[in-house]
């Protein structure tokens, strides 16, 4: 994975770059944002997928960039009671349209790996309850 800005397009008064980290951050925001992602995985450490909080979700994003395409992989936990197959293709559809309408870059595949499954908390609805209220 390349930490270069990529060539994106040639215009009359110069080149246009997005930064892989970009695509990163566009693919774990769409990825998210399926009902029944828990959040990114970090991958497993120690043998246990790593849940990461909303500031990290590049973390759980691999992308590579070409001129014109590019391919994600993303790592998820989804919450328990959620049919897998059908959240991965949401999550498959929710990358592809982000990226594709935010950079023009043509995804030519979004490979879904879902590290675990987790229950609801106490802690995911309170932090839901707080964030309402701070609003």
């Amino acid at each position: 994975m390349s930490t270069f800005p990529t060539e994106y397009e040639k215009t009359e008064i110069g080149e246009i770059q997005i930064a892989p980290e970009v695509i990163e951050v566009i693919a774990g925001l769409a990825a998210v944002e399926v009902k029944g992602v828990a959040g990114m995985s970090g991958g497993f450490a120690g043998g246990i997928a790593e849940l990461l909080g909303r500031k990290n979700l590049s973390k759980g994003v691999k992308v590579e960039v070409g001129q014109l395409e590019a391919a994600v992989d993303v790592s998820v936990i989804v919450e328990y009671g959620n049919r897998l197959p059908e959240v991965a293709t949401e999550i498959q559809r929710n990358v592809k349209r982000s990226i594709e309408t935010m950079t023009g870059l043509t995804v030519v595949e979004v490979n879904v790996h879902i590290h675990d499954v987790i229950f609801k908390t106490a802690e995911k609805i309170e932090e839901s309850e707080l964030s309402h209220r701070v609003k």
